[in-house]
């Protein structure tokens, strides 16, 4: 303001031209001249800034409008912003009725709407596989919880299942007090060491199975297979379909070993236990050949499980990173966050021709580090055989 005062008491000197005067002030003769106006008008105040905002809203809805959408809405509350425009205009085609949106907006003022909150994104596209044919035992296992229930001390029960796909033997049925990793893990340590090692696990998208905010939704029960030479092999999200016989296994569970519950855990088990032996050696399986039982059509993995994880070996033109406590590793002093659920393994930098920086865990592409832009740039997938 006071270097627009200083303008103004230039442009009242008569020995100086107004033009010459806009010009030492950077500005054009319009600007200066409309200063001048303001000031001979009113004086100091009119060279203060203004607002901006105009003076009248160009789609301002009549409140005489406002008040007959409110008071429909209010008589027909199940009805939404198109429906109310759609009654009005055939009952008052004259009136200038808004757009649907602007009726939405009004409701929402008014509180007689409320917006629904949109669910946020998972932060990493999942690991896209095609689904595996069980060709033979082993090849694909399925894994889920059965849905948990209370038994008869109140306590919650989350059944996980283990069923090799091919011939439909029960691998494991195991009552847990949670869906936590590691519970998880020393179920599949067992599993591994009686059976062996499958090709594929396939589960669905839930905990401990998929973690949705990691790296191609790969927890670290997930990483942990894949480091013992497992595919992880997760369905598409809300589609249990893709499971279908596990799913449909569960119903038969259901129905032998949970009506009714169980007072304790170890009483539980011993049911599901009991269960297992009729289900794997007793009961015929109608989709099997001659409805025989599953323990007819199964034998254990030739793939031993290790009592020590197989070192991870990358090609020598390769450089290796740790991976650090907090999931990232560093290249050329720049630290590129990964997925804490890989700390303290190694990964493995491809330079490659559109100068980037491929980066890969075993046999999983993680994605690639832009060197120009400084950003990892995640593509979760298979290393092509």
């Amino acid at each position: 303001m006071s270097e627009r005062l200083q303008f103004i008491q230039a442009c009242l000197n008569r020995r100086i031209a107004i033009a010459e005067v806009c010009a030492r002030f950077g500005i054009s003769e319009k600007t200066g001249y409309k200063w001048l106006a303001r000031f001979r008008a009113t004086g100091d105040v009119a060279l203060g800034d203004r607002s901006h905002a105009p003076h009248r809203r160009a789609h301002r809805l009549d409140p005489a409008l406002a008040a007959r959408i409110v008071a429909l809405r209010k008589a027909h509350p199940l009805w939404g912003p198109e429906k109310l425009r759609d009654w009005l205009r055939q009952h008052d085609a004259a009136s200038p009725w808004p757009a649907s949106s602007t009726i939405g907006e009004l409701l929402a003022r008014e509180g007689l709407i409320h917006r629904r909150r949109r669910r946020r994104a998972a932060a990493h596209a999942r690991l896209a596989t095609a689904a595996t044919a069980a060709t033979a035992p082993n090849v694909v296992w399925t894994a889920d919880f059965k849905g948990q229930f209370r038994l008869g001390t109140g306590t919650y029960c989350y059944p996980l299942t283990l069923l090799d796909l091919h011939s439909h033997y029960l691998l494991r049925c195991h009552a847990l007090p949670s869906t936590a990793v590691h519970t998880a893990r020393a179920l599949f340590v067992r599993a591994f060491t009686e059976y062996g090692l499958p090709e594929v696990l396939r589960t669905d998208n839930g905990v401990p199975f998929a973690q949705p905010n990691a790296l191609g939704r790969l927890g670290a029960l997930a990483l942990w297979w894949i480091r013992l030479g497992i595919r992880p092999e997760h369905i598409t999200p809300a589609t249990p379909s893709e499971n279908g016989a596990h799913e449909r296994f569960h119903k038969t569970l259901k129905a032998h070993v949970t009506h009714p519950v169980a007072r304790t855990m170890a009483a539980q088990q011993r049911g599901f236990d009991t269960f297992q032996a009729e289900y794997n050696f007793d009961r015929p399986h109608a989709s099997l050949p001659n409805h025989q039982p599953p323990a007819q059509c199964y034998a254990p993995s030739p793939r031993p499980y290790p009592r020590r994880l197989p070192p991870l070996e990358y090609p020598e033109a390769t450089l290796v990173r740790r991976v650090q406590g907090g999931g990232a590793i560093k290249w050329r002093g720049h630290p590129i966050f990964l997925s804490i659920n890989l700390a303290g393994d190694d990964v493995s930098l491809t330079e490659l021709a559109d100068d980037c920086m491929e980066i890969r865990y075993a046999t999983l592409i993680l994605g690639a580090f832009d060197l120009h832009t400084q950003r990892f740039l995640p593509n979760v997938r298979w290393v092509d055989r």
